[in-house]
């Protein structure tokens, strides 16, 4: 069975557009998929990349007609100036964390829900009520937002090395059994095309 490795910040407005078309080509395919929250900040610093404030303003005014674009083409709306943008990211990622092992909710509504509320309802997914509801909504038990915090802090400390040491350098990103790399909610097609045997 093919298997996918799923890089992914929960403030990252590419991994909101992304919505779940991973979990839908996954099941097309008969693929799983190991969710892996990652602190972006931190991987962006690790591999010569550079956070969204501090690059040239070219660079700035692309992103953002970028995001109206892909915001048009996946049908979602997009804040451009989200009120908690950036936010500490770890909470709402412990808690994925802590979702993946316990089980029994939908761990892609939960990660969606999470860049969701940050990237079209204004809120915070630092804060303990908006992670609660989040992962009641996904189907999981909220107390998971007070459970497993050392657990999904090592995690989160380990993925990020993971993921430098596999070639990651942005978010989403996805990595198959194969090595096949794929970076950015725009190459889903291509991942999808690479599972079923297309290239």
């Amino acid at each position: 069975m093919t298997h996918i490795d799923y890089y992914f910040a929960t403030i990252s407005p590419f991994t909101y557009l992304a919505g779940t078309r991973l979990e839908e080509i996954a099941g097309r395919h008969g693929a799983t998929i190991t969710y892996k929250p990652l602190d972006i900040i931190a991987l962006f610093a690790r591999t010569g990349g550079v956070t969204p404030k501090e690059r040239h303003p070219n660079r700035q005014e692309y992103r953002l007609q970028e995001l109206r674009r892909q915001s048009a083409k996946a049908g979602v709306p997009i804040s451009e100036k989200p009120a908690f943008f950036p936010t500490n990211a770890a909470p709402s990622s412990y808690a994925v964390i802590a979702a993946q092992t316990a089980g029994g909710g939908d761990l892609g509504k939960l990660v969606h829900s999470f860049t969701r509320a940050c990237w079209a309802e204004d809120r915070d997914v630092a804060d303990d009520a908006v992670i609660r509801d989040c992962l009641a909504k996904a189907g999981f038990d909220p107390a998971l937002a007070d459970s497993g915090l050392l657990a999904g802090a090592e995690a989160y400390t380990v993925n990020l090395e993971d993921a430098v040491n596999r070639g990651v350098f942005g978010a989403p990103f996805y990595i198959t059994d194969a090595d096949q790399r794929f970076w950015g909610q725009d190459r889903l097609d291509d991942l999808d095309a690479h599972l079923g045997g297309r290239f």
